[in-house]
């Protein structure tokens, strides 16, 4: 199985833990990460990823998230069809960036897009060409598929 997780799930365990919802999400994300590890799932990283990760203000967050690029089976360069992908997905309402991610793990094939961006999540049933979730919704989909 091929997933894309994008710049936020990459952040969550960096987040304030204090949220129950937030510590959920980051113990799952966690877990993904080990699945990616034991090479059970497929992990799809792309140039938007490295965009948003070099902004990150913090040098040790970021050199720990670049180093997921180097795990992943796939990275997505750009070319015209992620921007055509991206523009559809724009005009559904999602933001510019965004609407990159997920042209991306489209291109990229990939079968789930795992976000914590409670404004993809929520236009998620709008976008028929990948199956998007939370990471503690891919643990029960994964749990699921066994």
């Amino acid at each position: 199985m091929r997933i894309y997780l994008d710049n936020c799930c990459f952040n969550r365990p960096y987040d304030d833990q204090e949220s129950e919802i937030i510590a959920l999400e980051s113990k799952a994300k966690t877990q993904i990460q080990y699945k990616i590890k034991l090479k059970k799932i497929s992990l799809t990283w792309s140039f938007m990823l490295d965009y948003e990760n070099s902004a990150n203000s913090s040098n040790a967050k970021r050199e720990e998230i670049k180093n997921w690029s180097m795990i992943s089976n796939l990275i997505v360069e750009p070319n015209e069809e992620i921007f055509k992908i991206a523009e559809e997905l724009s005009e559904l309402g999602m933001k510019k960036k965004d609407s990159i991610h997920i042209a991306c793990a489209i291109y990229g094939k990939c079968e789930i897009f795992i976000t914590v961006d409670k404004g993809i999540l929520k236009r998620a049933n709008q976008i028929e060409k990948i199956k998007i979730l939370n990471p503690i919704e891919f643990l029960y989909f994964l749990e699921d598929e066994s």
